[in-house]
């Protein structure tokens, strides 16, 4: 059911996945192609703002910063799996693998390449702190709002 407090709390992760999406984009190339990137981020958490930090509001300022840390968190694993799944699946289609399972292998190989890459401490400072920060304004939300 949509409350205000759900609603806040995915467009506070949805803003943050875009600020950070930028930061991740100068850690590239220039000419490196994103393709949807933000767009891929932005939707992912949204969904994660909504269900895991927007279901959770209104138990208190200490669970506020668990369930925006835990937001962060779950922002973080589904993007990783989403944009290996996509860089799996590009590479596959180029016949680079030769079964499933090795392809499988490789997407998670991939995750742990990309959490490496992008886990500078501006990247990692500014999802923390935004995350909680979300958990924070979800939380006045509904306290406001009941």
């Amino acid at each position: 059911m949509p409350t205000a407090a759900r609603v806040i709390a995915a467009l506070c992760l949805a803003v943050l996945a875009w600020i950070v999406s930028e930061q991740i984009k100068e850690l590239f190339e220039e000419d490196k192609p994103f393709g949807n990137f933000n767009l891929i981020n932005l939707v992912l958490a949204f969904v994660v703002g909504w269900q895991v930090i927007g279901s959770r509001a209104g138990r208190g300022m200490a669970a506020a910063i668990n369930n925006g840390l835990t937001g962060g968190i779950m922002l973080f694993l589904w993007v990783s799996l989403a944009h290996a799944s996509i860089e799996m699946f590009e590479r596959s289609m180029r016949n680079r693998y030769d079964g499933a399972f090795e392809a499988l292998a490789a997407m998670f190989q991939l995750m742990a390449e990309n959490a490496v890459l992008v886990a500078t401490p501006l990247i990692l400072g500014t999802l923390v702190v935004g995350s909680a920060l979300s958990g924070f304004a979800a939380e006045f939300t509904a306290k406001r709002a009941s």
